[in-house]
């Protein structure tokens, strides 16, 4: 049994652990990097990060197409659940709470600092980040949309394994802040998310590799949208 993680582009990911699939922020309908469309997308969970349509994305439309519960905050479990979603296998958690999923994946929600309105304009509650633990004892930390927070220190206790950062500025931290972070969290790999879809968000993602290489003890992964990566530990 193995982890392992797809970036579908932008901060839409795929981690794939003993056959079954955890989708989260699945913006592939209008995303100009998607590796793959809606109908594509495997999930038994799928986690939705905050309420902005770049993360909620697709996620209603592909839980009514798989099956697939989905994990979120409150706010946005509720907005789930309305008639016009209509989606019934929500949960709906806080920050620093955690439920394990079909005996399988622990996800417990992390602070992020962000904004949350969902499409509609409805509240969306708190933006939050991902710590997932998985059967092989694999700990991935998706920090999604956030700044730079002292916090991630805290974080990186629990022993991360891959950590999958913002770096592309203007909307969230950038390189350097992507950094500092990496400083805290102290996770053997590190990889960005959230950057190059838009112009607004453009990155020399190589220069950022070797930053990392030449600055912290991670090992920086770098994918083009659709490629796998392996999480050994």
């Amino acid at each position: 049994m193995s982890t392992r993680l797809r970036w579908l582009g932008h901060s839409a990911l795929l981690l794939e652990n003993d056959g079954k699939n955890v989708l989260i922020d699945p913006f592939l309908t209008g995303n100009p990097k998607a590796a793959i469309t809606a109908d594509e997308a495997p999930a038994d969970l799928i986690l939705i990060s905050h309420g902005h349509g770049d993360h909620v994305g697709d996620a209603v439309a592909i839980a009514k197409r798989t099956g697939a519960a989905v994990a979120t905050n409150y706010e946005i479990s509720e907005w789930l659940k309305q008639p016009a979603r209509g989606l019934k296998r929500v949960e709906g958690l806080q920050h620093g709470g955690g439920f394990t999923f079909d005996d399988w994946v622990r996800v417990k929600l992390t602070l992020a600092f962000h904004g949350s309105a969902l499409p509609d304009g409805s509240n969306g509650g708190n933006p939050c980040g991902f710590l997932l633990t998985f059967p092989d004892g694999v700990k991935v930390y998706d920090a999604a949309d956030t700044a730079l927070f002292g916090d991630m220190a805290l974080i990186g206790e629990e022993g991360i394994d891959l950590a999958l950062l913002p770096i592309g500025d203007y909307y969230t931290m950038g390189p350097d802040d992507s950094i500092r972070a990496v400083k805290l969290l102290k996770p053997r790999y590190v990889a960005p998310i959230h950057y190059n879809t838009f112009p607004l968000i453009a990155q020399d993602v190589a220069a950022w590799a070797k930053r990392i290489e030449n600055e912290t003890d991670a090992h920086p992964v770098l994918l083009e949208p659709g490629d796998w990566f392996t999480i050994t530990k």
